[in-house]
């Protein structure tokens, strides 16, 4: 094995723009600056060759900052973006971005689903002229939802088969609370779509940040690793906002535990096909 790919990270500046989703006493470890240059060193001592950069606020702004960071980097290979997928003129407004310093880095899309009220909220008509536009581009498409918008995920992914969905942090399960139904069943029959792959990510922060083991995440990893098979799962460390419960380190070596003898796939293949590949357009279908 070459060299892990990290297919889940984040950056901010405070200073830039506030991260409203940052409030709480549990969050305020994570209320301040993160970059690149603090991740790297982690990065490099666990064998982390490449990184996806993943959106963090539906902000326009954002994306073309992160593809500029992209393009001068050594560390972040690919960018999962955002912009509204219900304007008109989505289509003109991926091929924009495409043409920004560092747009040739754009492979993904995501929009935070999880704060939507509309549990269906995929399933609306301008949504999916959206994710049909995103598809036509060649990028995939990351899905931040929780276990109960699971159902609308699988309707979605069914309905725009030349179009992979990313599920971030398995679909989000109640691991602090110990429950695995019916959130078992919504990930099987996600599975079941052949155009899904899910992240291996954030498991440590949905569990219970100061008494999670590695028993305590297992069942999860289990149930995703066997749904969707080695091939269709990717480690990701969602740096920083893992930090609330672990350090870059443990958060890899935990995975790698949970994974067994399935590095190549999750922690290289995976990203290299589903991210890296698209690096430059080269998957675009446009």
């Amino acid at each position: 094995m070459t060299g892990v790919v990290d297919a889940h990270h984040h950056v901010w500046g405070l200073s830039v723009r506030d991260q409203d989703w940052i409030t709480g006493p549990e969050l305020a470890p994570i209320r301040r600056d993160f970059g690149l240059d603090e991740l790297l060193p982690q990065a490099r001592e666990a064998g982390v060759t490449a990184t996806v950069l993943v959106q963090t606020v539906p902000v326009a702004e954002e994306t073309p900052e992160f593809l500029a960071l992209a393009a001068d980097s050594d560390l972040v290979a690919a960018v999962v973006g955002w912009t509204d997928l219900t304007r008109s003129d989505v289509t003109d407004e991926l091929a924009r971005l495409r043409q920004l310093p560092g747009g040739q880095h754009l492979v993904g899309i995501r929009h935070p689903v999880q704060g939507e009220p509309d549990p269906g909220w995929l399933l609306r008509p301008e949504v999916r002229r959206g994710l049909t536009a995103v598809a036509d581009a060649g990028l995939v498409y990351d899905l931040l939802v929780r276990a109960h918008q699971l159902p609308a995920c699988v309707k979605a992914a069914a309905e725009h088969p030349g179009l992979t969905f990313v599920l971030d942090h398995l679909g989000k399960p109640e691991i602090a609370a110990g429950e695995l139904d019916p959130w078992r069943d919504r990930i099987r029959a996600l599975a079941a779509v052949p155009n899904t792959v899910c992240k291996l990510s954030g498991m440590v922060t949905e569990a219970d940040p100061a008494t999670w083991t590695v028993d305590t995440l297992r069942p999860y990893a289990d149930t995703v690793l066997d749904a969707f098979g080695p091939e269709r799962v990717l480690f990701g460390s969602d740096w920083p906002v893992c930090t609330l419960a672990a350090t870059y380190g443990q958060v890899l070596s935990t995975a790698r535990e949970l994974v067994g003898g399935l590095d190549e796939d999750v922690f290289a293949r995976t990203a290299e096909r589903v991210y890296l590949s698209r690096v430059g357009g080269r998957n675009s279908r446009t």
